[in-house]
């Protein structure tokens, strides 16, 4: 197994959002890789945990990545975060990410979580799956 493609994969991702117009009307610059520290937006998108295993075979290394990304939403109905969650999907599943190493061989969706939050939050976590080879 190789995890040499992880950066890659997560910079492409978050190009991806950072970039997509359908998703940019909705919560303008709010796409974090890193949740900035202070009072947060009342709407915003971050990627989250990762998770890897090994898909090498004899013709090279790879991996399978499941990844979280997070629709926050202060509204208090999920209408807002579900709306931003699809654009999420529309921008990522089956996307033809470039990435710095490495390639993407396919990117899928494999659930989502909505849940209220204490402090009166709306969240969706998405999970994406994505197959990777190594081509170093």
């Amino acid at each position: 197994m190789s995890y040499a493609v992880a950066a890659a994969l997560q910079g492409a991702v978050y190009q991806r959002l950072q970039g997509d117009a359908a998703l940019t009307a909705l919560v303008g610059s709010r796409v974090y890789d890193a949740v900035p520290k202070g009072r947060l937006p009342e709407l915003y998108v971050a990627l989250g945990p990762e998770r890897a295993v090994d898909a090498s075979d004899k013709t090279g290394r790879g991996a399978w990545h499941e990844f979280a990304v997070s629709v926050i939403s202060d509204d208090a109905g999920f209408q807002t975060a579900k709306e931003v969650s699809a654009a999420v999907c529309d921008a990522l599943i089956d996307a033809g990410l470039v990435l710095d190493r490495g390639r993407l061989v396919a990117l899928n969706f494999k659930r989502a979580v909505a849940q209220r939050e204490k402090a009166g939050r709306r969240r969706v976590d998405l999970t994406f799956r994505a197959r990777v080879e190594d081509d170093a």
